[in-house]
C-alpha cells in the first residue's frame, strides 16, 4: 500500500502562525487580564470605596440625629447628599429599634421583606458587597455603639439601627496606578518569554535537530566513505524536508557516479576489457603470488598491424567497432582465469597465469590466427586485420611490472619488424633494445610527469667573462639526480621521442626567458632531426616568441650535421625562412664531419660553435691549435660569432682569449643549472 507524503509547511508559514498564535494569545491574556482588573476592582477597589463612601454617609447623618434632627430633616440631608455625589444612590433603612421608638421612612419594614439583601444584612449585621452589570450594591450595617444609647434608649450595644444601601455607578472606580502597570508588565514578560520559547522549541524541533542529523551522516560518510547512508525525511517544514530530500538525492547521485567512475577506473569504455591500470594492478599480484607457489606466468602483447589505415580510410566510428569485435574475439579464445586487457589505443593484452614459454607460445599463436582469420562484418563491408604479437614470461624476461612491459614492447617492436602478423618472445640477442625501451620509458614518464627540464650553461664573452648567452640542455630530473641528455637521447631518438623533448624543453625555455630570470641573455636551443623537418612547428617559433613577448633575436636555433646530412635540403629553406623572420642559427660541433665546410657555403648560420674535441688538448697539441685558429679566420671571413665548446680549465680560455674567439662555453666558465640556480647565481 502506498503511504501518504506527509502534509509539509513552509518555515515563513510556521513564523506565521507561530505569530498568529501569539497575537490570539495575546488577546486572550488581555481579555483574561481585564476580567481580573475588574473583578478586583469590584471585589477590592470598589468595596474600599463604597466602604468610605458609605462611612462618609453614616456619619454625616449621625451629626444630623445627635442634633435631635426630625425625619424630614434627615431626609433632607440625604437628598442633599444625593446632590452632592450624583452618581450614588443612597438610601438609609431603619431597622427594628429605631422603628419602633421614632418609626418608618419610606415603608422601611416592607422594603426590608421585600429584599432578601438587606434581610440578610440585618441578619447578619455583615457588610455585603453585590457586582451588578451598571453598579456595585453595598450595603453597610449600622451597629449600634455606646454614644447611640443616648438617643436610642431601646436599642442594646451591637444590634442594627439601620442600613445604608449605597449603589455605586461602576464607571467611578478608580484603579490604582501601580497595579495597572505591574500587571501591564507581567503580562508583556510573559508573552515575550512563551513567543521566545514557543520559537526556540519550534526551530530546535523541526530545523535544527534535521540538520544536526544531516550533518553527521555528512561527517559518517566522510569517515567510512559510505554513499549508501540517507537522512531520514520526517519533518515537516518544507525548506528542512526539502533540504534533507534533494541531499538524499544528491548521495544517490554521487553514489552512482562513483559506481560509474569506479568501472571506469577499471574499465576501458569501449571494449568493456580491463584498463591498463587494472592490468598492472593483476600483473603485480600475480607476481606476489608466482613468488610465493614457485610457478611462471606468461604475458601476450597485441597490437594490431596498420590499424591506423582502418581509422583514416573508413573514420573512426568504423575503427570503434573493428576494436569493439577484436576485443570480443580474444575474449572468446582465453580461459576464463586469463585477464583480458585494452593496454592502447589499438593495442590488447592478455595475462595467462600459471603458463611457461611453450604453452605462452601455443596460445599466442592461436591468438594470432583467430584475429587473421576473423572477418570483420562492418557496414562498410567484410574487413580482414593482422596482428603483432609480444610474448614475455615472469621471470625469465623480467621480474617487476615495469620491466616486464618494457620487454613486452621490445617483444612488439621485434615482430613488427620481423614483418608484422607474427608472435615474437625475448631472447639474449634483444638485450640491446631491452635497454633501448628502458630508457625510452625512463623518458616517457619522464615527460609525463614534468620532470623533463631545461638547463642552462652560460656562454660567456671571451674578453671580459660577461654571460653572453645560455645553451638549454634537455635533463631527467629523478629527485636530487639528473641524468643527461647524452644519456638517453638515441634511445628516444629511437623510439621518435625526440620531437616531444624538443617541444618540452622549447616550451620551458621560453617561459625562463620571458620571466626575466635570464636577463638579456639570449638562449641557444638544439633540435633534433624530427624537429628540423617538421615544417609546420618550426614556422611557428615566432608566433610562438611573440606571443610570450620574446625578440627574435634572443633565441639562436643550434643545428647539428648529424640531423642535417639527411634532409640538407629542407633545413636549408626552413634555416633560411626563419633567418629572415630574425631567428639566428648556430651549426653545433662544427668540424666532426668531413662535409663541415661544405655546410658553411650552403647553409647560413650566424654563430660557429667548435667542436670540442678540438678545445681540449688545445694549449698542448698544435693540431688542435692550427684547427681551431683556420675555422675561426675562415668563420670571421663569412661574417660569423665563433663559439668555443668544452673550455675546461684557465690556461684553454686565455689561448682562445688570445687568438681572438669571440664565445667560450665548458665547465670551467659554468656548470648547467636549472633555472632556478641560475637565478640565485645571476
Amino acid at each position: 500500500m502506498r503511504l501518504l507524503k506527509q502534509p509539509r509547511i513552509s518555515i515563513t508559514r510556521v513564523v506565521f502562525l507561530l505569530f498568529l498564535t501569539a497575537t490570539v494569545l495575546a488577546l486572550g491574556v488581555v481579555v483574561a487580564i481585564s476580567s481580573h482588573v475588574r473583578e478586583k476592582s469590584v471585589n477590592d477597589l470598589a468595596r474600599d470605596e463604597a466602604h468610605q463612601t458609605s462611612t462618609l454617609v453614616f456619619e454625616t447623618l449621625y451629626a444630623a440625629m445627635r442634633k435631635g434632627w426630625s425625619k424630614t430633616e434627615i431626609t433632607d440631608v440625604i437628598a442633599r447628599l444625593q446632590v452632592a455625589l450624583p452618581d450614588l444612590t443612597v438610601r438609609v433603612v431603619r431597622g427594628r429599634p429605631v422603628i419602633e421608638q421614632f418609626g418608618e421612612i419610606d415603608n422601611d419594614v416592607a422594603r426590608t421583606n421585600a429584599d432578601p439583601a438587606l434581610r440578610q444584612a440585618f441578619e447578619t449585621g455583615t457588610e455585603l458587597l453585590f457586582p451588578g452589570t451598571n453598579g456595585i450594591r453595598y450595603l453597610y450595617p449600622v451597629k449600634v455603639r455606646d454614644e447611640c444609647l443616648g438617643c436610642h434608649t431601646q436599642a442594646r450595644i451591637g444590634d442594627i439601627n439601620g442600613v445604608i444601601d449605597i449603589i455605586y455607578p461602576i464607571h467611578s472606580l478608580k484603579v490604582s496606578l501601580d497595579y495597572v502597570l505591574n500587571t501591564v508588565l507581567a503580562y508583556f514578560f510573559g508573552i515575550l518569554l512563551l513567543v521566545s520559547a514557543a520559537l526556540y522549541w519550534k526551530l530546535k524541533l523541526f530545523v535544527a535537530r534535521p540538520i544536526i542529523r544531516m550533518v553527521s551522516l555528512m561527517q559518517e560518510i566522510i569517515q567510512h566513505t559510505d554513499l549508501t547512508r540517507r537522512v531520514e525525511t520526517n519533518g515537516f517544514i518544507a525548506e528542512v524536508a526539502d533540504l534533507t530530500e534533494y541531499f538524499n538525492k544528491l548521495l544517490h547521485t554521487v553514489e552512482e557516479y562513483q559506481t560509474r567512475l569506479e568501472d571506469l577506473s577499471i574499465r576501458d569504455p569501449l571494449t568493456r576489457l580491463y584498463n591498463r591500470r587494472k592490468f598492472d594492478e593483476f600483473i603485480t599480484h600475480e607476481i606476489d603470488r608466482a613468488k610465493r607457489h614457485g610457478h611462471s606466468f606468461c604475458i601476450t602483447q597485441i597490437d594490431l598491424d596498420d590499424f591506423k589505415n582502418i581509422n583514416d580510410t573508413f573514420g573512426h566510428p568504423i575503427g570503434d567497432l573493428v576494436l569493439k569485435e577484436l576485443a570480443s574475439v580474444i575474449h572468446r579464445e582465453v580461459r576464463r582465469t586469463d585477464v583480458v586487457a585494452r593496454v592502447g589505443a589499438d593495442e590488447f593484452a592478455v595475462l595467462l597465469p600459471e603458463t611457461d614459454l611453450d604453452e605462452g607460445h601455443r596460445v599466442a599463436e592461436k591468438l594470432r590466427r583467430a584475429i587473421a582469420d576473423t572477418v570483420l562484418g562492418l557496414p562498410v563491408g567484410g574487413v580482414r586485420i593482422t596482428a603483432s604479437i609480444g610474448l614475455v614470461t615472469y621471470p625469465d624476461n623480467a621480474d617487476d611490472p615495469q620491466r616486464l612491459a618494457i620487454a613486452a614492447d621490445v617483444a612488439i617492436y621485434k615482430a613488427k619488424r620481423s614483418g608484422k602478423n607474427q608472435v615474437a618472445a625475448i631472447g639474449e640477442a634483444d638485450d640491446a633494445t631491452v635497454a633501448i625501451f628502458s630508457q625510452g620509458e625512463m623518458v616517457r614518464t619522464a615527460l609525463a610527469e614534468g620532470r623533463l627540464v631545461p638547463f642552462f650553461q652560460p656562454i660567456v664573452t671571451a674578453e671580459d667573462g660577461s654571460v653572453f648567452a645560455y645553451e638549454v640542455l634537455a635533463r631527467v630530473v629523478d629527485g636530487a639526480n639528473a641524468v643527461c641528455a647524452g644519456d638517453f637521447i638515441e634511445s628516444a631518438e629511437e623510439l621518435g621521442l625526440a620531437g616531444e623533448i624538443d617541444a618540452a624543453v622549447f616550451d620551458r625555455a621560453v617561459e625562463a626567458l620571458a620571466s626575466g630570470t635570464l636577463g638579456d641573455a639570449k638562449i641557444f636551443i638544439n633540435l633534433s632531426a624530427k624537429s628540423l623537418t617538421d615544417r609546420g612547428r618550426m614556422m611557428a617559433i615566432p608566433d610562438r616568441l611573440a606571443a610570450a613577448g620574446i625578440a627574435p633575436g634572443q633565441v639562436v636555433l643550434e643545428v647539428t650535421e648529424r640531423e642535417a646530412l639527411p634532409h640538407f635540403g629542407d633545413v636549408v629553406a626552413v634555416v633560411n625562412e626563419l633567418r629572415a623572420r630574425g631567428i639566428a642559427f648556430a651549426l653545433d660541433d662544427f668540424g666532426s664531419g668531413f662535409s663541415s665546410f661544405l655546410y658553411l657555403k650552403y647553409i647560413t648560420v650566424d654563430y660557429v660553435k667548435i667542436e670540442g674535441s678540438f678545445i681540449r688538448q688545445i694549449v698542448t697539441d698544435q693540431r688542435d691549435r692550427i684547427m681551431v685558429e683556420h675555422i675561426h679566420s675562415m668563420a670571421r671571413r663569412f661574417g660569423m660569432v665563433t663559439i668555443a665548446e668544452f673550455v675546461e680549465d684557465a690556461d684553454t680560455l686565455a689561448l682562445l682569449c688570445e687568438m681572438g674567439i669571440n664565445l667560450c662555453q665548458g665547465f670551467h666558465v659554468g656548470m648547467p643549472r636549472p633555472i632556478e640556480m641560475v637565478k640565485r647565481r645571476d
